[in-house]
This record gives structure tokens, sequence and C-alpha cells, in this order.
């Protein structure tokens, strides 16, 4: 039985899984029903097709490799499994995923600042409350999940700080394999998930922390043959499907982010940082930049130090990578939403550093005060008010330009009528059927088209397409009341939504 002294232990973690349930049920139910994406209704699709057929795929039967985060493919397909309605299961592993980030963070703050009052709490809550986050954990997507894996894998590797670890060679080997394990669960969530683990391996490299090189290559070995015997299936499967070994959604984002690329990697940098500074994460930038002095001077005396600084530099390296790579910036910048964790982590640390450093000025008492109240308020406000207000415009778009001409094709087109679809997520759950993607993602074909209009007219014709649905700026050509497959138009839901028949 808990004493209380034990059971006092546990309130800060009882405080945050409920915050964390808490709002995210806030978020999910204050507008109904649905996903801020279209993409949250593929996962749900081929999750529900996986438990379902036992097969990968978005079209019924057909195998493909569109989806982004197969770890999360399978979660959604557990609930799908256990007949749990697919709303609740879904917003259920956001609102845990936003949990777990919470207190890996908690823990995580009282390792590096063990003596500051109360900052486990502060960094637990700052996660919970970041609206970005919120918008996250109750999105459809794999996004909360990867943010929690992310500083899993952090908090791991700063187990190893610990002196109390022994140095037996199994023992070794299965903290090595454990890590692998989740450097592979993380890889599976995101394929950029692999940069953080390249980043901890060279840390961990330099650092050493408690162990002799004999324990490096123990560590090292084990955690790479579990890394990729879990990862093995995935990339084969992936080169038998598209011949290559990321998912066909790579090579079709490319393309649409190659425009935004050629303007230059500092003008793709802006993109990826803006979206990220609308909240109080805007006044902790003070506070990441305390945080890599202070650490920065701990390595000096001690390089297992090093580790400490993992999180702003896997903060930052997310969106330095999106910068050159995909700098999509749409949907509040999800690409780059992982960071948040990592860099507020660090922002909050760092603002309880400085708050402790101006004790002994008045000014500096008032100044640094002033800014981490200012930073809480803020965090506080767009919780509730322009994230919130966010959430709830993006799900109604998507019910009403997505879901609601998924029910009409669903109620009114033959299910062997072949669609030509630009956003495929509704249409592939609601009204399951055969498809052409015109944006590349399920059917790889168009992506070399994408900049193709001619092409893209001439694959739907030969996929014998006789509906073609997508806004007016997805059309593959303006003059579309010329082609064939622009006869007549039939508004769905609003007026941007169209859907053209062909003769």
């Amino acid at each position: 039985m808990l004493s209380s002294g034990n059971l006092k232990r546990f309130v800060p973690d009882i405080i945050l899984v409920a915050a964390a349930l808490a709002m995210t049920a806030l978020y999910a139910l204050s507008v109904g029903s649905g996903f801020p994406l279209d993409d949250a209704w593929i996962h749900q699709t081929y999750g529900r097709n996986l438990a379902e057929t036992g097969l990968w795929s978005f079209v019924p039967g057909v195998v493909s490799a569109a989806s982004t985060s197969p770890m999360y493919t399978v979660m959604l397909s557990i609930g799908y499994k256990l007949a749990v309605p697919f709303a609740l299961w879904t917003h259920g592993l956001g609102a845990l995923a936003l949990a777990v980030t919470a207190l890996v963070a908690r823990r995580m703050a009282l390792q590096v600042a063990p003596k500051l009052r109360g900052i486990g709490l502060a960094a637990g809550l700052a996660m919970i409350f970041s609206w970005h986050l919120l918008w996250a954990a109750a999105s459809g997507m794999e996004t909360a999940l990867f943010s929690m894996m992310t500083m899993v894998c952090i908090a791991w590797c700063w187990r190893e700080l610990s002196a109390a670890r022994s140095s037996k060679t199994a023992h070794v080997m299965a903290r090595g394999t454990t890590f692998g394990v989740l450097a592979a669960i993380t890889t599976l969530t995101r394929p950029e998930g692999i940069l953080l683990i390249a980043i901890i391996g060279v840390f961990l490299l330099i650092a050493r922390p408690n162990m002799r090189w004999r324990d490096v290559i123990l560590w090292g070995v084990a955690s790479l043959v579990s890394f990729t015997v879990l990862m093995i299936p995935y990339l084969l499967f992936n080169l038998d499907v598209t011949g290559g070994l990321l998912p066909t959604t790579a090579a079709a984002k490319q393309i649409y982010a190659a425009p935004i690329r050629a303007l230059g990697y500092f003008w793709g940098l802006r993109l990826m940082t803006i979206p990220l500074l609308a909240g109080g994460q805007l006044l902790l930038i003070p506070g990441m930049l305390v945080y890599v002095i202070m650490v920065a001077k701990r390595i000096r005396n001690d390089r297992h130090g090093l580790l400490f600084l993992l999180p702003p530099i896997w903060g930052a390296a997310l969106v330095m990578l999106y910068a050159g790579w995909l700098p999509l910036n749409f949907q509040h910048g999800r690409y780059v939403i992982p960071a948040l964790p990592a860099l507020i982590f660090a922002g909050v640390v760092g603002t309880g550093w400085l708050l402790k450093a101006a004790q002994r000025s008045i000014v500096a008492r008032v100044l640094t005060r002033t800014l981490a109240l200012g930073a809480a308020m803020l965090i506080i406000v767009f919780a509730f008010g322009p994230g919130l207000s966010s959430y709830q415009l993006d799900v109604r778009v998507i019910n009403e330009e997505m879901v609601a001409p998924a029910h009409w094709i669903a109620e009114n087109l033959s299910p062997e009528a072949m669609l030509a679809i630009h956003d495929i997520g509704a249409v592939g759950y609601f009204a399951p059927r055969p498809l052409l993607d015109i944006a590349g993602l399920v059917s790889p074909e168009f992506a070399a088209v994408i900049a193709d209009p001619e092409g893209q007219w001439a694959l739907m014709q030969q996929g014998n397409a006789r509906y073609l649905m997508a806004f007016p700026d997805q059309l593959p050509a303006e003059d579309t009341e010329t082609r064939v497959f622009a006869r007549s138009i039939n508004r769905l839901a609003k007026p941007q939504s169209s859907l053209a028949e062909a003769k």
C-alpha cells in the first residue's frame, strides 16, 4: 500500500495525465467530429483495411505504400480489430502521446536541473498547453506519436548518464537493444526519426557516459542489430512496391516543394520557422539560449554533459532538414511541430535558470519574471484561444470540403465508376472504390506528371476515369470546360469543391 509520502510523489504525474486528457478532449469535442486534415482519413483508411483484410492498402485489395507512418497505421488497426469507435481510439492515442511527452519532459527537467523548484511540472505543463502539440494530439495524425518518441529516445539516452548503470555485458547489450527498438519505432513513425537516431549515436560516441570503449561497442552493436531487424521488413516492402526505401508520398511531395526550394535555403528556413513562433514559445527563446550556454559550461568540465544538448540540437536540426528537403509550412508547420517538445523543454529549463540567476538584482528579477509570466500567459491564451479556434476551423473545412463530398459520392455514384481525385483521404474512407490519385500519393505514376497537365489528362484517360474531384486550383488545366472530364460541374458542400463528370 502506498504511503502518503509516496502518493505525493505521483501528484505531478496525475496532474499532467489529467490535463493532457482534458485538453485533448476539449479540442476533439469542441467541433463535434472529424479531423483537421484530409491526410488523417488516409491513415484511417490504411488502418481499417489492414485490420479487415490484412493488406497494406488504401484501395481495398490493392497493395500500396502511401502511408508515411507504418507504426501509426498498425496502432490504428488495433483499434479497428478491437471494435473501438475510431474517433475515440484515435483521439485517445493522441491524448496518451501528449501525456507521455509531458511525463518524459518532467523527468528530463528534474534530471538536468534538479535544484530548480517546480521545474519538472512546469516543463510538463508547457508541453500540454502548447497549442501546436494540442492540435497535433487531436489531429488524427502521427505527429503526436512521433513527438513523444523523440522525447523518449532522448530521455533513454540520458539514462546512460547514471553512475549506477551496470557494466555487465548482458546489461549493456540489453540497454543497447532497447534503444535500438525505440529507434526503430521512432523511424517507423516518421522516416526523419533516423536523423535524431544518428545525432544521438554521434553524441554517445563522443560523450561515452560511464562507458568503456568495450561497452560503447557492445551497446552500439546491440542497438544496430535490433534496429535493423525491425526496419528490414518495412524497407523490403517499400522496395518491392515502390522500388525505393521511402513511401510513395516522398517523391510526390518533393515535386510539390520544388518551386519553393528553388527560392533558396534561407527562404525555406524562414518558411519553416515562422509557424512555430505563434504562441508562448516565442518568449521562451531567451530561455533556449540560456539553456545552451549553461550546458556548454558543463561540457567544459564534463564531456558527459554533451548529451544535455540533444534537445535544442534535435529541434534545430529538424527545422533545418525540412528547410532544405521539404519546405512546406502548411497546416501550422505540421512537419516541424515535432521539434517543439525539445525546444520548449530547453526554453522552460533555461528560463528557470534565468530566474534563479536574476535573484541578486531587483531589475533582473522584474525582467525575468515578466518574461516567464508572459510566456506562461501566452501559452495558456493560445491554448484556449487562437489554437482552439484554428483547430475548429480546420476540422470544419475538412468536413465541408472533403467529408461531405465523400458521402455524396458514396450515395450517388456507382462503386465501379473510376474516380480521379486530388485529396483522397475522406473519399477512400467513406466511399471506398477504385480511384486514381492525381496528387501521386497512392498512384505514384501521377507524381512524374504533376507539372504536366497534358500528362495528367492522358493518365486519367488511360485509367478510364469517369469523374474528377478537385479544387479549381488543383485541376490540371484552366480550360477544363473543353476537356472530356469537364462537361458539367456539380457543387458539393461548398462552391470550392467540384466534381467533373465525363461525357
